[in-house]
């Protein structure tokens, strides 16, 4: 007898094939039958008129954290993921000496956009190395399934200390933190994540320790994963990492290598596409190379305490180092910084910084008149109307108001037709969520449901069949896991149900559902009718998450 069958939905099983209504059957977490019609179960779910895919494979995250305290890696279930990926841009919890410990949490706090309130209050830390971390999350159980990279910044932290932010390893430094690499793989890695992105700077606004590498490290965990035979090699690149580089250690490892972030920049609107169509000439060569892509516009919402939009910017560090905001306010005042801030603006700079988008950056909300907005004008718009510089206009702003004015801007990926364009590359790979980060400026934990709603029902730029499958399969090929991403006989039962005439993301919104109460930002998931991991319902008919229920794998083993 079937534990679970679903009957009579649209099957859009994930290889990029025709749908087919019929019935799905699910026993001991895997599936037995697809297509068939009648198929009788103890639990039995009516999918008619809704569609029923594999579980979206969400393959960058940041969930490390979070899962210390929620199970759920909430929102991400709920937006019909089963399946996700950490350790993304080489950050995380493990392995972390004890003495590192508040390093490690005021350096998340900054990169990745979490309070350090709901850090403190929020990580449980029973664990010191990577294997013990995976133990833990194991232990304690999960809801959707966790894949975790290794991560640079925490191995280069653990071996070299402080001075992991500050300085090139040594060759025997190299040779340990390499060892520490191998130690994660032998312990479930699914492969390293790093980054060289100039906007990824940690406490005081110094760079993430992963930016201090060398080549001959990079070289080193390249051939670690070499030696190691499986494992995929998880880049966020920044400008003065070269495609010939991370080519060489594509050949080196002989392992598959992503590409962070593959964003259009209105700045240099070619560029993204002149590296997906290197990646796709490397993969001639027999190098496997892949760009991560999502179809989000990178909105972000900001203030002046934390502009993540421009500390990409090396003319922003006095601001990123001050303590305070009495500091912040005398750096912001000084003309000397603005100065040397609006010259790096004039300059031609490098990809994926702020470049002058002053007409897409507005007033989100104020200290004063209840945080209520009535002029809608651009930044760009006010300055032209006062005679200033856009910059003086937005420092000026915040600073009558005690940095209090939080700001949205339009970042990235704003051209709909160049979106489509990268989502539908040969060398793309759907990834880029920060499902788990940024949560004060986003909330993307929704990628899939947005392509389902702009790009196949609202644009019509891919058919449902291609969107399923660059949402499931393809990211778990591209990452060698095995058995999920698919509606086939044998497969691991993780499935999404959704009304393709409704499916997508609501208004965003604040909940204050981290530690302590804080807030995030969230937008609110349409048109789900049920998810299901390892055969376990976990979000029900009109969406909500079922409690207590934490079928998911901390999934160790991997293809080759």
């Amino acid at each position: 007898m079937n534990d679970l069958v679903i009957r009579n939905a649209l099957i859009v099983d994930g290889s990029g094939s025709e749908p087919a209504t019929g019935d799905v059957a699910v026993r001991d977490g895997a599936i037995t039958a697809v297509g068939e019609h009648g198929l009788t179960g103890k639990q039995l779910v009516d999918g008619s008129g809704l569609v029923l895919a594999p579980g979206i494979v969400d393959i960058h995250t940041h969930y490390d954290a979070q899962l210390t305290w929620d199970a759920s890696a909430s929102p991400s279930p709920q937006m019909g993921v089963t399946t996700v990926v950490v350790g993304n841009c080489g950050f995380g919890l493990a392995p972390c000496h004890p003495d590192h410990r508040d390093l490690t949490l005021k350096n998340l706090t900054k990169v990745e956009g979490m309070p350090l309130d709901a850090l403190l209050s929020g990580v449980n830390w029973e664990f010191e190395t990577f294997g013990e971390y995976l133990d833990v999350l194991a232990a304690r159980g999960v809801v959707p399934n966790v894949a975790a990279l290794a991560n640079h910044s925490c191995i280069r932290t653990y071996v070299m200390g402080v001075d992991a932010a500050q300085r090139s390893a040594t060759p025997t430094e190299i040779k340990a933190i390499g060892n520490l690499l191998r130690e994660a793989m032998e312990s479930g890695a699914i492969g390293l994540g790093t980054s060289t992105l100039e906007s990824h700077n940690g406490e005081g606004g110094v760079p993430m320790p992963s930016r201090f590498a060398c080549d001959d490290e990079f070289r080193e965990f390249a051939r670690v994963l070499g030696e190691v035979g499986r494992g995929v090699f998880q880049i966020t690149k920044g400008a003065a990492t070269s495609i010939k580089f991370i080519e060489e250690l594509a050949a080196l490892s002989g392992r598959p290598v992503q590409v962070c972030p593959m964003l259009q920049d209105p700045g240099h609107p070619a560029d993204v596409f002149d590296c997906m169509d290197a990646y796709a000439a490397a993969m001639s060569c027999g190098r496997e190379l892949y760009g991560q892509v999502t179809p989000f516009p990178e909105i972000m919402d900001f203030n002046l305490r934390e502009p993540y939009p421009l500390e990409s910017l090396s003319s922003w560090q006095p601001a990123m180092a001050a303590s305070c905001d009495e500091d912040r306010m005398a750096v912001f005042r000084d003309p000397s910084f603005r100065e040397r801030v609006k010259s790096e603006l004039e300059t031609a700079g490098a990809p994926f910084r702020f470049s002058n988008q002053w007409n897409t950056m507005t007033i989100k909300s104020k200290a004063s008149h209840e945080r209520q907005v009535q002029d809608k004008r651009s930044i760009a718009e006010m300055a032209k109307a006062q005679d200033k510089h856009p910059l003086d206009c937005m420092l000026d702003l915040a600073l009558s108001e005690c940095l209090e004015t939080n700001f949205t801007v339009g970042m990235f990926n704003a051209e709909e037709d160049a979106v489509t364009r990268l989502l539908t590359h040969e060398r793309a790979c759907i990834g880029l969520g920060d499902a788990g980060a940024h949560l004060t400026f986003f909330c993307q934990a929704g990628t899939g449901l947005y392509l389902l709603q702009r790009f196949v029902r609202e644009r019509g730029d891919l058919t449902l069949q291609d969107a399923i499958y660059r949402l499931t399969r393809q990211p778990a090929e591209a990452m060698r896991i095995g058995g999920r991403g698919s509606i086939t006989v044998g497969a691991h039962a993780d499935l999404f149900l959704f009304d393709a005439d409704t499916v997508g993301i609501g208004e965003r919104c604040m909940v204050d559902d981290l530690p302590g109460g804080l807030e995030r930002v969230h937008t609110p998931p349409l048109g789900i009718h049920g998810v299901w991991v390892n055969g376990q319902r976990v979000v029900d008919a009109r969406g909500g998450l079922l409690q207590d229920i934490q079928p998911g794998s901390v999934l160790r083993q991997f293809r080759t």
